[in-house]
């Protein structure tokens, strides 16, 4: 093989490495079933958007499929009883329930929202800081193979402690896309959403499909940075959860990259003259001994990499 094509080889092997390390970024769009207007506009988006569907809204199970067949991923969107005192909507989850009324309002869900693979919480402030009320839910999605992505609408939530004994994984919201639909707002919680991904390696954002939040995402998503990847929620689950709420530095421009040779400011001595052949070889054997290179070897032994060939 040539000094060309040694190099060539070792680079497109660096860069699957760094593919891998990319930050991940999922995002869910909750409250589906009543606005299928907007939703189908979702659903035109990436298949990697997500949705989360309301079992009782009145074009769930449509949507649903809808979604599924375009190839998203589907979570029950269940109504958890909020701290706060308002209306509760129909089969909505409290912490003073028995575990045959939680297993009989997430059953009927089930049944509603077809190829559900995950389930989250509409609203649920006393629901989900409930560690009893919590455990039951665990105990239910248990059965189903199902895992929990909290909302966070609170910030003591149960539901990691909750899933102790439980085969359920719990993911959580970092970001809520839509607090308000002003579009100024949507764009610069969008932005801190891939900040977050890119800091700390994954962040999921949630939001809403109303039209400011439907137009941010059509005019967002296709200019995402090469470093970042749309993933669905259940790409997360063996991620490390990020708990805490570090601010973000303020960023005004983009940030240069990091120069890894610190050295000297200036070299001893006079150059030395270097001939072309020994240059590719000092880079070939550089590379070739890069984490990323060294990464490809272990996990990917058995790949095979032709390089000019259509």
């Amino acid at each position: 093989m040539s000094s060309f094509h040694k190099i060539s080889a070792a680079l497109t092997g660096l860069l699957i490495a760094c593919s891998a390390h990319a930050g991940k970024l999922a995002i869910v769009i909750d409250d589906f079933g009543y606005r299928p207007a907007q939703e189908n506009q979702v659903l035109q988006m990436s298949p990697q958007i997500s949705v989360a569907v309301l079992p009782d809204a009145t074009h769930a199970r449509e949507m649903a499929t809808k979604a599924h067949q375009d190839g998203h991923e589907v979570l029950i969107h269940l109504p958890m009883a909020p701290l706060s005192k308002q209306p509760l909507e129909k089969n909505t989850l409290r912490p003073d329930m028995s575990s045959a009324e939680v297993e009989r309002i997430i059953r009927e869900a089930v049944a509603k929202v077809p190829y559900a693979v995950g389930l989250n919480n509409h609203m649920g402030s006393a629901m989900t800081s409930s560690l009893p009320g919590m455990q039951k839910v665990m105990q239910v999605l248990n059965h189903y193979n199902f895992y929990f992505l909290d909302s966070m609408t609170i910030a003591g939530s149960q539901s990691t402690r909750a899933a102790v004994g439980t085969s359920v994984k719990v993911i959580k919201r970092r970001v809520f896309l839509d607090d308000t639909q002003n579009e100024a707002d949507i764009r610069k919680q969008f932005q801190r959403a891939v900040q977050l991904a890119q800091r700390d390696g994954s962040a999921i954002a949630i939001g809403h499909p109303h039209p400011t939040t439907v137009k941010v995402l059509q005019q967002m998503l296709p200019t995402l940075p090469a470093d970042i990847t749309l993933v669905r929620p259940s790409q997360l689950l063996n991620e490390p959860q990020h708990e805490g709420h570090q601010p973000l530095p303020s960023v005004t421009k983009p940030t240069p990259p990091r120069n890894p040779f610190k050295g000297v400011k200036t070299c001893p001595g006079k150059p030395e003259f270097v001939p072309a052949s020994r240059a590719i070889n000092a880079i070939t054997e550089s590379i070739a001994d890069s984490a990323g290179v060294r990464y490809i070897h272990t996990y990917f032994s058995g790949l095979k990499i032709e390089l000019g060939k259509d």
